[in-house]
């Protein structure tokens, strides 16, 4: 199964100290259909389930569970969309969106696996049990339409590696039963240190991702920028003609209009999705400094 956030962020500590990489030649084929018969490595330390009891081990699915879950819905195409923010309604077009596209090609019972990092995000990020109180209210209200919602923990740490970690990401949701992965733009990049240009380019993760031999059996699928239009009063996808109409609203605007108790353009986020961001940033602001 994923291995605990804890666990995820350990693996990330020790890297920091990593000088080199040694790979081994002719190692033989391993027998995982009989254990115990192939020696492999010194000690080797068997985990059980991990349980955090926080309310949300429910969430935190392994990959054989995942993939019985997409058989009882009778998905025959199960699209994954990885998020480390709140679901706004440009989210929900999105998805709506590629459901449709999906149908269009023959498909007749596309899911949505939702697939929120579980593991470290930055500071000033929402933390996780905010975040999926937000998704179980928006799923409940309908933001999705008709699609069915599998909504499952990914408790790997974002580590902003780039190439790397985007294909460690598609290659995580394609183990657990996903068909079709959709690659938004930069997302594993971030900002030089000392110029504070981008590291990466903004399509980068698309681009590795077509050469991934491994990923041959997963389709990527576009990621259409929307933003709030401001003439229909809604998340639209933004038309270049009227590119003036369209006001975008980032991950860091969204969390700061939080932060200050402003409420978005009507339209922006499902209410009670918004009304649960206001409120953990409330209790912030109730919490005795120490």
């Amino acid at each position: 199964g994923p291995a605990p956030e804890k666990l995820t962020e350990k693996m990330f500590d020790n890297t920091k100290s990593i000088k080199e990489y040694k790979i081994c030649k002719g190692f033989p084929d391993i027998d995982i259909s009989s254990p115990g018969i192939n020696l492999v490595g010194g000690k080797v330390t068997v985990l059980k389930d991990f349980k955090y009891n926080d309310g949300m081990d429910q969430f935190r699915l392994s990959p054989a569970q995942l993939q019985a879950k997409f058989k009882q819905l009778g998905a025959d195409a199960v699209f994954v969309f990885q998020l480390r923010n709140p679901v706004h309604n440009g989210h929900a077009l999105l998805m709506q969106d590629t459901a449709e596209k999906l149908k269009a090609k023959g498909f007749k019972k596309p899911v949505l696996w939702l697939s929120p990092l579980g593991g470290w995000t930055k500071d000033d990020d929402v933390p996780l049990d905010t975040r999926m109180a937000q998704h179980h209210a928006i799923i409940k209200n309908g933001v999705f339409g008709d699609t069915p919602v599998v909504l499952a923990i990914f408790p790997s740490p974002m580590l902003y590696a780039g190439p790397r970690e985007v294909q460690w990401h598609a290659y995580a949701r394609l183990n657990g039963g996903a068909s079709h992965y959709i690659v938004g733009r930069d997302p594993a990049g971030m900002k030089h240190p000392g110029t504070g240009e981008d590291i990466y380019h903004m399509w980068h993760g698309q681009t590795m991702l077509e050469m991934a031999p491994g990923l041959q059996k997963m389709q990527l699928l576009p990621f259409t920028f929307a933003a709030y239009d401001s003439k229909a009063g809604k998340m639209s996808f933004v038309d270049p003609k009227r590119k003036d109409d369209f006001v975008s609203i980032s991950g860091s605007k969204m969390r700061k209009m939080a932060k200050e108790g402003t409420n978005p353009p009507d339209g922006f986020m499902d209410p009670e999705g918004w009304q649960i961001l206001v409120k953990y940033y409330k209790s912030l602001d109730q919490k005795p400094e120490l």
